[in-house]
Order: C-alpha cells, then sequence, then structure tokens
C-alpha cells in the first residue's frame, strides 16, 4: 500500500518521498483513512511507529487543503487533486495538537511544518520555558494548527491571546503521559474552551483505566486502532540488566558506555540532581556527555539536544523529561542508571531506541532494591531481561554520583 491509497489529497503525499516516506506504517495506514473520514479516533501504538504523521496529515488535508473540518461533514467528498484553501490573515487555529513536553512539541511542529509545507501550513508551537511574546505574536498573525503543551496554551488563554472557539480537530498526543504528569485539570480546562462539535484524536502508548476515562470524555463514538499486538515496547529492543551494589552504579554505566565506544546513548536518571552528578562522572571520565532536565533553561536544552543529533556529544543523561519528545534516527542504547518509578515510564524511555523497525538495547543498572518493580516492568516487555554483569564486577569501581 501507498499514501496515494489512503485518500490523501495529491499535493500532501507527492511530497512525502522526499521526507523519506516511501510506505506508510501500519498506524498510518489504519488511522488516516478514519481521520479523514472526520469519526473519533482512540489509537494504541508503541513510540517510533509514525504517530505524527498519521494525525497530522490528514489534519493538514481536511483543514488546510480541503478547507473542511468537521463541521463540514463527516462523509468526507475524497478529492486527490484538491488545492489549498485561501486563509485570511489573523486566523484563529482550527487544529490543536496537545502534547506533554517541551521537546515533543517542539517535534511536532517541525514534522507539521515539514508535511505542510505543499499546502503553506501555518503552524505555531507554543510552549514555556521560553518567552511568550513572540508566541503571541504568531498568534495574532494567524495560524491554521497549534501545537502546544497545556500550561503555556492556559497561559495565553488567561491572557486571551490565543482562540480556540473554531477549533475543528483536536489531537491528544502521547495522552498517557499527560496524565502521568498530571495534566489532567489543565486537559479539563482547555476542553471547556472548545467547541463541542469537533472531531478528537487520541494516541497513547498504553490504554490503562485512565486514559480510558479521558477517551470518554474527550471523544464521541470513537473508532479504535491498535497496532501494538498486545506488546508496549518495540520487539526490536533487546533488554539486559545489571545487577548492582548502589555505590557501583558509575562503574558499571562506564562499562556499558565502553562496549558502544563510537555510538551514543541516552541515559536516565531519577533526579535532576542525580543527572548533573552522573553527567559530571562521565566528562571526568573523558566520555563527551551533556545533560538535560526541567532545571535547565529552554535554550541549555535545546543547545543539548542539537549537540547530541549533530555527534558532538555521545551521551545525553536525562530525567524522564526526555523520555517523550526525543526523535533521535538509529540510537543504539538505552541505559537505566535508575529505574523508573512507574512500571510504565520504562515503556517511553526504551521506545527512544528500535524505532522504524532496527535494532536497539535497553540496558538497565538494578539494585536488590529494584526486583519489585522490575517483574512488573517485565509484565509489560515482548521478551525476558537478560542477566548481564554481576554485582561484585560492576561494584567494584566504586564512585557514587
Amino acid at each position: 500500500m501507498s499514501f496515494s491509497n489512503l485518500g490523501l489529497s495529491e499535493v500532501l503525499y507527492r511530497s512525502l518521498g522526499r521526507h523519506g516516506y516511501e510506505r506508510p506504517t501500519p498506524v498510518q495506514s489504519q488511522s488516516i483513512p478514519i481521520a479523514l473520514s472526520g469519526h473519533d479516533l482512540i489509537a494504541r501504538a508503541q513510540t517510533g511507529t509514525g504517530k505524527t504523521a498519521a494525525f497530522g496529515l490528514p489534519m493538514i488535508d481536511r483543514l488546510v487543503v480541503r478547507g473542511e473540518g468537521r463541521a463540514a461533514s463527516r462523509e468526507v467528498s475524497l478529492n486527490p487533486k484538491a488545492s489549498p484553501k485561501p486563509r485570511a490573515k489573523g486566523d484563529a487555529p482550527r487544529g490543536l495538537v496537545l502534547v506533554p513536553t517541551r521537546e515533543l512539541a517542539m517535534q511536532v511542529y517541525r514534522a507539521l511544518a515539514a508535511y505542510g509545507a505543499p499546502a503553506s501550513l501555518r503552524v505555531a508551537a507554543i510552549f514555556g520555558g521560553v518567552g511568550i511574546a513572540p508566541q503571541r505574536s504568531a498568534l495574532r498573525q494567524g495560524v491554521d494548527i497549534v501545537v502546544a503543551t497545556p500550561g503555556r496554551l492556559i497561559d495565553l488563554l488567561e491572557q486571551r491571546a490565543v482562540d480556540l472557539s473554531k477549533v475543528e480537530i483536536l489531537t491528544l498526543d502521547e495522552a498517557d503521559r499527560m496524565l502521568d504528569m498530571g495534566f489532567l485539570p489543565q486537559l479539563n480546562r482547555i476542553l471547556a474552551a472548545l467547541p463541542r462539535d469537533r472531531q478528537t484524536m487520541l494516541f497513547s502508548a498504553t490504554i490503562s483505566p485512565e486514559v480510558k476515562h479521558l477517551a470518554r470524555d474527550f471523544t464521541r463514538e470513537p473508532q479504535h486502532v491498535d497496532i501494538s499486538r498486545g506488546d508496549t515496547v518495540a520487539t526490536t529492543v533487546s533488554h539486559r540488566v545489571r545487577t548492582v551494589a548502589e555505590d557501583g552504579k558509575p562503574g558499571a554505566l562506564s562499562q556499558v558506555l565502553k562496549e558502544i565506544p563510537e555510538d551514543q546513548a541516552l541515559v536516565f536518571c531519577k533526579t535532576k540532581r542525580r543527572s548533573d552528578r552522573v553527567g559530571e562522572h562521565l566528562i571526568r571520565s573523558g566520555i563527551r556527555a551533556a545533560v538535560i532536565h526541567g532545571n535547565k533553561s529552554q535554550g541549555a536544552r535545546t543547545r543539548a539536544l542539537g549537540d547530541f543529533k549533530a555527534g558532538r556529544v555521545n551521551v545525553l543523561v536525562a530525567t524522564d523529561i526526555a523520555a517523550r519528545g526525543l526523535d533521535i534516527a538509529q540510537l543504539p542504547l538505552v541505559v537505566n542508571y535508575d529505574l523508573p518509578l512507574v512500571a510504565n515510564d520504562y515503556v517511553h524511555r526504551v521506545g527512544r531506541t528500535g524505532r522504524a523497525g532496527r535494532a536497539g538495547r535497553a540496558v538497565s543498572l538494578v539494585t536488590a532494591a529494584d526486583r519489585d518493580l522490575l517483574r512488573a516492568i517485565q509484565r509489560l516487555l515482548p521478551s525476558s531481561f537478560e542477566e548481564v554483569g554481576s554485582r561484585r564486577n560492576a561494584a567494584a569501581t566504586g564512585g557514587r554520583p
């Protein structure tokens, strides 16, 4: 199957090859026709499966190319030769994408801008940690789609700088993560500002009872797509654990990283301070490392991500803020310096590797106190953990970040 068979307008699918898209992924081939039909959608898919194109392409097609949203009709007349419709300066957004983190906001923004370039899409990224004035200016100029984190969007709503009354298509991306991060009150406030007669698409790596409850509040008679086959982590990822003493983690981490001296790795820590200490330890050890967490300024975070993507940094040390929205091609290794406190967060962390069918590795440094959590994580995985190394050997090099 090709993108031309999914009902997308020719102006969109003709350009996809330039962005490396040859054939639609399963989530794209199943979701795009539903989205084009105007029905609400709940999609469960692993990270790295092409979800942004699955919701972004039909949003651009309906709102910009065809100039129609749910208000026009649920029965969309599929016209592959459609041309972009004229829009006026200062238009209120007709599409809204809500995401949990700044990094994911920028990733989705860039992807939509690329997909929508042939249709002259106007898209704005709205998130905290940077000045609000340029975002207000972009909204005044008029946009077709807004990509936003909930907190900054509410700031703009309270300042009457954004009008959501014309939104016809809403997408909740990484819905489970937004709930994990405590965004439910903000989501409900945003919901109150949206028209009732809209199309809603919800994408999530896991469909927990909390996500189901959110879906009941936000969607109407949704159709369902599930390409996870019951797995929440890609089968291309191998999962290994090294049992260590707490003070043996720095040495064990160095040992793991020496196994891939020319490749890159993403290392997760449980706290911001811990991330800083681990980053300092790696730099002292002669490893090119950078650190990213919530206390870093947006400029510092952007530079660290840019250096990592450009290969100027081999190891990126992060808290869970980077578990979503980090799109790095061919990242071979994720290391859990600390296991996440919630088993589902393991899914989000290791979803940074093994993307698009490529092989990836996840290595976790665990202590005896982690065993119960390790068993909970194992229940989410398509394959068993492989035990490597030993407590004595891993602990021998000491240190205490």
